[in-house]
């Protein structure tokens, strides 16, 4: 019998919860901590200075309050910055944090 394989959006989100201002420094290098939050230039726009794009480093919920692009979790943030797809950017989240485990089987 042929198992499908699926991605684990929830585990890849959990660690990346655990380290979500490592992550972020690492996505947006001239950001900086505020408080509970990230705050930085909103990669995908001709973003002059931080202000606009926060990351909520608790929640992992982002958005950008000028252009109105917003998530909820680390992995919605990855493919927001890198442009490409949920899956995609699931799995290169896990790569970057060293997840074993970023697939599932069922």
């Amino acid at each position: 019998m042929l198992r499908r394989r699926f991605i684990d959006f929830n585990h890849i989100n959990a660690e990346a919860l655990l380290c979500l201002e490592a992550v972020c420094r690492r996505l947006l290098p001239d950001g900086r901590r505020e408080g509970s939050e990230f705050v930085a230039r909103n990669p995908r726009r001709g973003d002059r200075r931080p202000g606009s794009f926060k990351i909520n480093l608790r929640t992992g919920m982002w958005a950008d309050f000028a252009s109105g692009d917003k998530g909820r979790d680390p992995v919605s943030l990855v493919a927001f910055i890198e442009d490409c797809r949920q899956g995609e950017a699931a799995l290169k989240l896990a790569r970057m944090l060293g997840v074993e485990g970023g697939r599932r089987h069922g």
